[in-house]
């Protein structure tokens, strides 16, 4: 797709409808620039190529960002609405406007042999984002990007609750990368529910936050059944960080009374050197974070083997194994069982 007109100033670009279980724009109210590659109600898709490269440009997007010259929000690189079937392969994606790739109300997603870049200081240039999406499969890629490398979602507050579609089953396996936000993240639109979500085998370094499921009053919603193992990690702010009050909001009618639970959350067999913060899991007062599973993980500080404590609240599930040792709300012998069926 092009440019329809010819400076800066003046151009056009297509407009499609906000997402429903959004309510608007991400970034914007009203609707969204169309993305470079779009497409809604499309069965058994395929997107491949000899590592060629798809370049979105996203210089000029990024700038009319930071200067508040845009009306609406920025295109992603690659979008898909409600189809089925989608592979998508050995192709290179840089230079998004927006988020890279973006399957949303999508079933049957295979993502793999991708190359994803941008510049570390592009704004909210996501990498993946599966969103209420089902049977979502993202393997054996290398992604670069200036946010999350990985992002499950499933809708903002009260517009993803009304919407009410879950993202489910999602496998995310042997993705490497660097991000100076999150390299697996959760949320923290998650009003329709994620669950039922793996991530093996990864490696992230030069990194904000390593793994991060957040979400937040208003959003209602769930985050169940997340399991997260094979981690290796260097050079990264935080190890870990789950928090319950996080992000925004797109307008001033969530309900304050719409509270998320967090339930299920298995960390395992994560390594990490030069990690400046092990973890923090944040849970909400009127709806603490429950069966939370720490096992088998080595957070490795900058100079040492000590990095500083975690920070917890309002969370409960058991730890095993965990250097530097974790708060004691994951250490109770009695909550155990958290972690009994991990193993």
């Amino acid at each position: 797709m092009l440019l329809l007109c010819c400076d800066e100033d003046t151009w056009t670009w297509p407009l499609v409808a906000p997402l429903p279980s959004y309510g608007r724009g991400r970034e914007r109210p009203g609707g969204r620039y169309m993305s470079f590659i779009h497409g809604d109600g499309l069965r058994d898709v395929v997107i491949t190529g000899e590592n060629g490269t798809i370049d979105g440009q996203g210089g000029i997007w990024w700038n009319m960002w930071r200067q508040g010259n845009l009306q609406f929000t920025r295109p992603n690189l690659v979008e898909f609405m409600n189809s089925r079937g989608i592979i998508i392969s050995n192709v290179i994606f840089k230079n998004s406007p927006f988020w890279n790739i973006h399957p949303v109300y999508c079933s049957n997603v295979v993502i793999r042999y991708v190359t994803i870049l941008a510049p570390t200081d592009s704004p909210n240039t996501d990498g993946i984002d599966p969103d209420s999406s089902s049977n979502v499969c993202i393997e054996d890629s290398f992604i670069s990007t200036g946010d999350d490398l990985v992002a499950v979602k499933s809708g903002w507050d009260e517009y993803g609750i009304a919407y009410g579609r879950p993202s489910s089953h999602i496998t995310i396996r042997r993705v490497t990368g660097s991000s100076p936000f999150a390299g697996i993240a959760v949320g923290s639109e998650t009003s329709g529910g994620v669950e039922h979500v793996l991530a093996e085998n990864i490696v992230i370094y030069n990194s904000g936050i390593g793994v991060n499921i957040k979400t937040n009053i208003g959003r209602g919603g769930f985050i169940k059944n997340i399991t997260v193992s094979q981690v290796f990690m260097e050079n990264v702010r935080t190890g870990i960080k789950i928090t319950g009050d996080t992000g925004d909001h797109p307008d001033n009618q969530f309900n304050p009374n719409a509270l998320p639970y967090v339930k299920g959350v298995t960390l395992k067999n994560i390594w990490g050197v030069k990690v400046q913060k092990a973890g923090s899991i944040q849970g909400l007062k009127n709806a603490p974070f429950t069966n939370i599973c720490l096992s088998k993980i080595n957070l490795h500080g900058m100079t040492g083997p000590r990095s500083p404590p975690w920070k917890c609240s309002d969370v409960s599930g058991a730890a095993i194994e965990v250097s530097p040792s974790p708060c004691a709300q994951l250490s109770s012998p009695q909550q155990s069982g958290s972690c009994a069926n991990h193993f």
